[in-house]
């Protein structure tokens, strides 16, 4: 008996989603590389890095469609998010000020 592999067509369309809207980013930003995190029952969270240093994440249902979604959309993914990949990341007072905030008494989220 041949092996058939069962396909849902429901993380397939969003695998492609996904690697569209990370296509998309690459495009918008000279390129991008991503690292994706595990994040338990909720997925897995894709992290992207432009070439210009912009940065922007996405949740996936699970590490598989990560995974397929990142391979899909032909950027190249880090094990960790650390050294030269983390460098990238361009930061400005906008996130500054929400990082502090959020430690030392600054504006809620909520």
């Amino acid at each position: 008996m041949a092996d058939t592999q069962q396909v849902d067509p429901k993380a397939e369309r969003k695998v492609t989603r996904l690697a569209k809207q990370i296509s998309s980013f690459s495009k918008e930003h000279g390129g991008a590389e991503g690292q994706i995190a595990y994040l338990g029952d909720r997925g897995a969270r894709i992290v992207l890095v432009g070439e210009d240093g912009a940065w922007g994440d996405l949740v996936a249902p699970s590490t598989a469609v990560a995974e397929q979604a990142v391979a899909k959309a032909g950027i190249t993914v880090h094990e960790d998010f650390d050294g030269e990949f983390a460098a990238k990341v361009k930061t400005g007072p906008y996130e500054w000020s929400r990082m502090a905030g959020i430690q030392v008494g600054g504006p809620s989220n909520g």
